[in-house]
């Protein structure tokens, strides 16, 4: 690899980890009230959107590992905003559903941290929003192990 195209990639993943970063901190400040970081409540956002998933399909989903995935679960249950049993057609796994009470403060974290998602929208145009979403699908599954690109979302559902 030239040494253009080192200092190239290097400055994008120092961009993307700087705006990641950025964008995180936003986020856990905006929930600091509600006792929930931005990375517990990304699962009460796929549960939101697919409540009832395994366990393990969190893991993929959010991009995480299984023992980091375990350990958020482990406080949102103690918090009674969800909860674990075991899954209805595989008897090894568990199923990851919202309560009541976590449906109700997702709503709440929803709403308080829409400034961050507005400030997302103030400095990219709707075009630009677009292709910002295919070129980060696209370095993700770049980034992504053979054995994880097989299971990703992603490939499932394509």
């Amino acid at each position: 690899m030239a040494k253009s195209d080192i200092k190239r990639s290097h400055n994008l993943a120092m961009g993307l980890r700087m705006a990641y970063w950025a964008m995180h901190r936003r986020t856990d400040e905006s929930l600091s009230k509600r006792r929930v970081t931005a990375n517990q409540f990304v699962l009460l956002a796929l549960l939101m959107e697919e409540d009832g998933i395994m366990q393990q399909d969190l893991v993929l989903r959010a991009s995480s590992d299984p023992s980091t995935i375990r350990a958020m679960l482990v406080l949102l249950e103690n918090k009674g905003l969800i909860v674990r049993n075991q899954h209805t057609r595989d008897g090894r796994a568990l199923s990851v559903t919202l309560t009541q009470k976590g449906r109700r403060a997702y709503k709440q974290m929803w709403a308080d941290t829409q400034s961050v998602r507005r400030r997302l929208l103030t400095v990219l145009e709707p075009k630009e929003i677009i292709l910002l979403g295919g070129l980060l699908a696209r370095i993700n599954e770049s980034m992504l192990s053979p054995k994880m690109l097989k299971s990703s979302p992603s490939k499932k559902k394509g």
